[in-house]
């Protein structure tokens, strides 16, 4: 494929020219369990090692019933899970390289699972020692603390592991542009939120009625004009920009590369969706399985609008304008439900 150009335009219908590069080999996958053919045969091994141990430690750790051991079990599977992903991450950006694929990386479900591991990893190291100072944030300053942890956790892992070997430069991610031009982009994409909001109204309450469940809101309204200030900059702002870097820079960007541009959409569509289904649970098993799927109905329109203005207009800042747009009405919309004390 055609990656996003600085001018913009269509790549819905865009197609590998005939002097484009292309493989020269085939990529021994992650999922070959043999070291026969590959470069990096230690990293594919001490990586899948790690993976297990480390899924092992969570499962324990998960059905521990809780208290330091199970805290120090979770810690440690996460460093572990970290480690083999990592390692797994570098065994495929070599062999990758080494085929001449057009995308040289790592895959973006492994960079995710990167990701997820940081910002864990980040919130404990920086969430215990507030809690062991005593000290408790008032809610909004405290979800905005998670989403700097989380756009940390993006900018590290997309350091080392993507941009670092040059499958992806900062610039291939969409970070480009005059300031005239991103602006445009900005508004331009902020247009779409209406009819956008309105489907994914639409499809809320369609999956509310037949699940009978309403899974519980990412940025809760405090009821306070700080609270809405602190949600703003973080849902509006900050969110925004480094969740499109991710999943529709890397992921959709990288997938762009090996596959038509609909099936690479909703790749990165439905990696959209699980990040932001991971982590809700419930009462009982029903209950959180009613919750995700209500919360994967209602995002599952926005993250299709996203990566089809990102691909249709050939930059990041009109999906990044978008989602600024969708998430800060639905903030205010929130915060409008309670009272905001003048």
């Amino acid at each position: 494929m055609t990656e996003p150009t600085e001018e913009g335009g269509s790549q819905l219908e865009a197609r590998p020219t005939s002097d484009a590069p292309g493989p020269t080999s085939d990529a021994p996958g992650l999922l070959r369990f043999t070291t026969v053919g590959r470069r990096a045969p230690g990293l594919f091994v001490v990586g899948w090692l790690a993976t297990i141990v480390a899924v092992g430690l969570l499962v324990v750790a998960l059905l521990a019933a809780g208290g330091v051991v199970a805290a120090i079990l979770w810690l440690t599977g996460l460093a572990a899970l970290g480690l083999g992903a990592g390692l797994l991450a570098g065994s495929q950006t070599v062999e990758r390289q080494a085929a001449g694929l057009p995308y040289g990386g790592p895959s973006p479900v492994l960079v995710f699972v990167l990701v997820i591991v940081a910002s864990q990893l980040l919130g404990y190291a920086i969430g215990l020692p507030l809690a062991l100072a005593g000290i408790e944030l008032p809610r909004g300053a405290g979800d905005l603390l998670a989403i700097l942890v989380q756009a940390a956790a993006f900018v590290i892992v997309v350091r080392i592991a993507v941009v670092g070997p040059g499958a992806l430069g900062w610039a291939e991610l969409g970070f480009r542009g005059d300031v005239r031009a991103i602006a445009g982009s900005l508004a331009g994409g902020a247009l779409f939120a209406g009819p956008v909001i309105l489907v994914t109204t639409v499809v809320a309450l369609l999956a509310v009625n037949l699940a009978g469940s309403t899974p519980p809101s990412p940025l809760p309204p405090t009821g306070t004009s700080a609270g809405l200030a602190f949600h703003l900059v973080g849902g509006a702002v900050i969110a925004p920009i480094y969740e499109e870097a991710f999943f529709r820079g890397v992921a959709l960007g990288a997938w762009l590369r090996s596959v038509d541009p609909w099936t690479a959409i909703i790749r990165s569509s439905a990696l959209f969706v699980l990040a932001h289904v991971l982590f809700l649970g419930g009462d009982n098993a029903g209950e959180a399985i009613a919750m995700a799927f209500v919360a994967a109905a209602v995002r599952l329109p926005v993250a299709l609008a996203l990566g089809w203005l990102y691909v249709r207009t050939g930059t990041i800042w009109a999906s990044i304008g978008l989602h600024m747009a969708f998430n800060a009405v639905l903030i205010a919309l929130g915060e409008s439900s309670v009272a905001v004390p003048g």
